[in-house]
């Protein structure tokens, strides 16, 4: 098992995962009290939960937690076993004699590797909420265990992918970091370095995806999404949250390609505690590349599931 852990103060990252179905589930949990954030979804099959309460307008200023899940639209069932967790510790918006738990989620597909009728529930959203601590797994593990890649001829050629982490910090104490569960139609890709993609017919190349959509490739397939979180100790409106998430997209495009196809529902969101005082600029800026760092980090720690390989077989000529 491959570890990060998060230095962004107050936030926690919790996983849950059925390592047999292939799903599960990650919880990124706000520090004490909540905290601002934004969200912007760019794939145009998007599955996800609370997003219209992120609008500037809307009343509620501070979310709880963000849930990552797989599952297709099945998984946003977790998000109620996160809201559930909350509550028994009386996290939540007070509204009378109670408290409730503002939780922010989007859903990846995964169905169609190991069991198809397996994914996220209550359980496994309220075990992944009780879970968050600062140190977490990262490749096929939470949001990241039946995520794939490479998709442009079909899931029988795609590679395995996971989840990743990275994070920037500044000597001024400003922190922004990014979690990733990567489930791209597209490949991913490193520079002029394509790192996980389209397999050949014996498993042993990495097809370019680039090239296929230059070339006029037509079968783009469902079975997608890529999700994120960026977590910042920065102080930032819900606006500005919103145009963090925006700037963040940019990382996927540096590293996904083809990226937000119509078969994504690529969305990130932003969370921020409101310590430090910083442009919204570089703050977007630090998203980007924490975006583009930890979409890297998933196909890195992922391992070979599913019949699916990972980067580590490749590169080791598996």
């Amino acid at each position: 098992m491959i570890t990060r852990t998060i230095s962004v103060p107050g936030f926690r990252i919790g996983t849950a995962q059925d390592r047999v179905g292939l799903t599960g589930v990650t919880v990124i949990l706000a520090p004490e009290g909540g905290a601002t954030a934004g969200g912007d979804v760019r794939g145009c099959a998007p599955g996800t939960r609370e997003t219209d309460l992120l609008s500037p307008e809307k009343t509620v200023q501070q979310i709880h937690a963000v849930v990552l899940s797989g599952g297709s639209a099945f998984g946003l069932e977790a998000d109620s076993g996160v809201m559930n967790a909350l509550a028994e510790d009386g996290v939540g918006f007070p509204v009378g004699p109670v408290s409730v738990p503002i939780v922010c989620g989007a859903v990846l597909f995964d169905l169609l590797i190991g069991d198809p009728k397996a994914h996220p529930d209550l359980a496994m959203g309220y075990e992944a909420a009780k879970r968050a601590d600062v140190t977490f797994p990262v490749g096929c593990y939470g949001a990241g265990t039946g995520a794939t890649v490479g998709k442009l001829k079909g899931a029988e050629h795609a590679m395995k992918s996971g989840a990743g982490y990275a994070e920037i910090s500044l000597e001024s104490g400003l922190c922004v970091g990014a979690y990733m569960a990567v489930n791209a139609c597209g490949e991913v890709y490193d520079k002029e370095t394509t790192l996980a993609g389209i397999l050949s017919d014996d498993e042993k190349t990495i097809l370019s995806s680039h090239d296929f959509m230059l070339n006029g490739f037509e079968r783009i397939l469902g079975g997608n999404t890529s999700i994120g979180c960026v977590v910042t100790n920065a102080k930032l409106t819900k606006a500005e949250c919103k145009a963090v998430s925006g700037m963040a997209h940019d990382g996927f495009a540096r590293s996904i390609r083809p990226v937000h196809t119509t078969m994504d529902g690529d969305t990130v969101f932003t969370m921020a505690s409101g310590e430090i005082a910083a442009p919204v600029d570089t703050v977007g800026y630090l998203a980007e590349e924490a975006i583009r760092l930890a979409v890297l980090d998933a196909v890195k720690s992922a391992e070979s599931m599913g019949a699916r390989p990972a980067y580590a077989d490749i590169t080791r000529g598996e």
